[in-house]
Order: structure tokens, then sequence, then C-alpha cells
């Protein structure tokens, strides 16, 4: 694991999407496409914001999944994964990408969605993915304890307070009565089959968590303690995220 930190937010979204446009353009030259995952929430808006902007990116030959939705969540409410890409990320490219394969959280049967995101997702292995660290050390919505066993591509998973109440700190919900408490998630092993990992976490709150993950044991009861074991992982914090290192 490659650890970057610097002094802003904004330098570390920036390098953080330099990153990942680098490789893309890399997987297009060599075979024409690419494979790209991206995440929401707080720590991806300086990150997202350099992403759409990176120059000579080809994102009509760019299939893009996401991670995660809440369960019995449509696009119309402000705190939809789904709503969070198509106005942060899809809306802003330069062109529509080839292909994005958003979670239905209204799908009336979500392991049957599991299972359609599933087949997808296994005729298109990953290059890139962009991703977060939660406060409970959560990848995905794979709250502790995570199932680090599982193989397929997208689960249901029960989300654990600690991972409600950081959505609802960030304004994304009233109470924390309104935060869902189940959703449809990418898996931890899924996510680490990517071939490249650009995890960008900012912020003091996340610093008990970065430093489990770069420092503890790999357990699922931190489960982006995981990172340790991926071969190409690269770390962007600033440096309140990196105060326990």
């Amino acid at each position: 694991m490659d650890i970057n930190v610097f002094d802003s937010k904004q330098e570390m979204g920036k390098a953080a999407a330099e990153c990942a446009a680098s490789a893309l353009r890399e997987c297009l030259a060599e075979k024409g496409h690419a494979n790209l995952i991206v995440a929401t929430g707080a720590s991806q808006f300086e990150m997202l914001e350099h992403l759409v902007n990176a120059p000579d990116l080809q994102w009509g030959q760019v299939n893009i999944f996401h991670l995660d939705e809440y369960i019995g969540m449509d696009d119309s409410h402000p705190a939809s994964f789904c709503r969070y890409l198509k106005e942060r990320f899809e809306a802003k490219l330069p062109e529509p990408p080839a292909a994005f394969h958003y979670v239905n959280g209204m799908a009336a049967d979500p392991k049957e969605e599991c299972r359609r995101l599933g087949e997808i997702i296994t005729r298109h292995p990953i290059d890139v993915a962009c991703i977060g660290i939660g406060e409970n050390g959560h990848l995905g919505f794979n709250d502790p304890p995570a199932d680090f066993e599982t193989e397929d591509p997208f689960i249901v998973v029960e989300l654990d307070e600690t991972c409600r109440k950081q959505q609802m700190k960030e304004g994304w919900f009233d109470s924390l009565d309104d935060v869902p408490t189940r959703a449809i998630s990418m898996s931890v092993q899924q996510i680490m089959k990517s071939k490249l990992l650009v995890v960008t976490c900012p912020d003091r709150r996340k610093a008990e968590a970065v430093r489990d993950t770069v420092k503890g044991e790999v357990t699922n009861m931190c489960p982006a303690s995981k990172l340790q074991e991926h071969p190409k992982c690269q770390l962007f914090l600033d440096n309140e995220a990196a105060s326990l290192l």
C-alpha cells in the first residue's frame, strides 16, 4: 500500500484523480476499453470534481460501476447514491460513458438485483476502483464484521449504527431514524479484484480508521484493513486523516 498525504482536500482529490485517470488512459491505449468503479460520500467530492475534468480520456469507452445503494431508496431522495453520481459525476462527463451500471435500490427483489449486477461485473473485470474508507473502517457498505469470504460480487448487507450515524452527520439525513438499515453493496472480495485501488480518505474523523487500516491486523472488524493485501493500492489522505499514522 502506497500512502500519499496532502495539505488540503483539493490537493488530495486532484492527485487521486490524476492517478485514476492515468491508469484509465493506459487501459484504453492497451485494449480500447476500461472498467471503473466510483464511490460516493463526502470523501469523494474533490476526487470526482477533478476526475470529470481529466484531459484526454475517452469516457465513451469506459464502463462504470458504483459500489452500493440503500434498499428502498429511489434516485429522487437527496441521499441516493445513484442521484449523487448522476449529478456529481455522470452529468459532468464530457461524453456519455460506454455504460453506467447503477444499483437499483428500489428493485422488488434485492437479491435478484445482486445477481443481475454480479453477472454484468463478472464480464467486465475492473481496472480501476475509486473508493473511500468509512469511519468504522468499512469498504463500500461492508460494515464490521464484514464478510471476507463470499465470492458473490454484490450482496445485501445490514448497516451498523456507526455507519448510519456517519451518514446523518454528513448531512444526508435529518435523523438516525431516517437512515435505512439495509443496502446492496459490492462485496469485499469483488472490490479486491480491481487491478488498481485508488482510495481517497480525508478528515480527522477518519483518522482512527486510517490508522487501523494501515497499521492494524487484517480483520473483518476493520474491513479496510484488507487493503494491506492488495498488490496495487494507492491511499490518498489529507493531513487530518493521516494524523495518527
